[in-house]
C-alpha cells in the first residue's frame, strides 16, 4: 500500500471527510483492522483566503508549496490537495515536488466521461466557476462542456461556502437555494452538476435531488484509494 500524502485545512471541515473517507474506503476493500497509510499537512485556512479575496495567488502557492515538500519529505508517495479552489496551483506544487499530484478535476472528468456525460453544470467558489483553470481544464483536456451559474446565483454559491460551509453550518434556507440552483442548471441542459467544491457535500447529496450530482470529494478520495492500492 502506497502512503497518501493528504495536504488540507481549506477547510478542515472537508479534509476530515477526505481522511475518514479514505480509511473507510480502504477497510471496506482490505478487511480486519487495515486502515490507511496517510501524511496529512493541514494549513492555517485564514491566512491563503485572505491571499484568495486579494488575488496573491503567488503567496498562496508558496503555503501550498513548503506543505507539498514536508508531505514528500514525510515520506509519502503521492500528494492529494484537498480543496478545488487551490488546484489554480497545482501546477506550481507539482513542479516543486517529485512525487505525482492526483489532480481533482481529472478525476472529475474521468468519471463523467466514463458515465458517457458531456454537458456539465459546475458549482464552487467564484474563482473555480469563473476563472480557466478549473473549467477550462475540463474543457480543454477533457471535451466537457461546462456550464455555471448566472452571477447572481454565483454570489450565492460562493457565499455560503466561505460564510457558512467552512465554518461548519448547514442552513436549510442554503440548501434550497442550492438545489434551485441545480435544478436551473440541469433545466439549461446539464446533465450533471459538479459539486466542485470539497464543502458542498456538507450541505447537499444525490438524496436530495433527482439531477446527477457528482461530488468531488469522493471522487478524489476513490482515486486516492484506488493509486495508493
Amino acid at each position: 500500500m502506497k502512503t497518501i500524502g493528504l495536504l488540507g485545512g481549506m477547510s478542515w471541515e472537508s479534509t476530515l471527510v477526505y481522511y475518514r473517507a479514505i480509511n473507510v474506503g480502504i477497510n471496506s476493500r482490505r478487511g480486519g483492522l487495515h486502515s490507511a497509510k496517510i501524511v496529512m499537512y493541514s494549513v492555517d485556512f485564514e491566512p491563503i483566503e485572505r491571499l484568495q479575496q486579494a488575488g496573491d495567488w503567488r503567496a498562496a502557492a508558496a503555503i501550498l508549496i513548503d506543505a507539498a515538500k514536508a508531505i514528500e519529505a514525510a515520506g509519502a508517495d503521492f500528494l492529494v490537495i484537498c480543496t478545488n479552489t487551490m488546484h489554480k496551483v497545482a501546477a506550481e506544487v507539482e513542479d516543486a515536488i517529485r512525487i505525482p499530484l492526483l489532480h481533482i478535476a481529472d478525476a472529475t472528468a474521468e468519471t463523467l466521461r466514463n458515465d458517457g456525460i458531456r454537458r456539465v453544470g459546475l458549482l464552487g467558489t467564484a474563482f473555480t466557476m469563473e476563472q480557466a483553470f478549473y473549467k477550462g481544464r475540463l474543457a480543454d483536456r477533457h471535451g466537457l462542456d461546462v456550464r455555471v451559474p448566472g452571477r447572481a446565483d454565483r454570489e450565492i454559491v460562493h457565499d455560503v461556502i466561505y460564510r457558512e460551509l467552512c465554518r461548519g453550518k448547514v442552513e436549510p434556507a442554503s440548501k434550497a437555494e442550492y438545489l434551485r440552483i441545480i435544478g436551473a442548471l440541469a433545466a439549461g441542459g446539464a446533465q450533471a452538476v459538479i459539486l466542485g467544491c470539497t464543502e458542498i457535500g456538507l450541505l447537499v447529496g444525490q438524496a436530495d435531488t433527482t439531477v446527477r450530482l457528482v461530488d468531488t470529494t469522493a471522487v478524489h478520495v476513490e482515486k486516492a484509494i484506488a493509486y495508493a492500492l
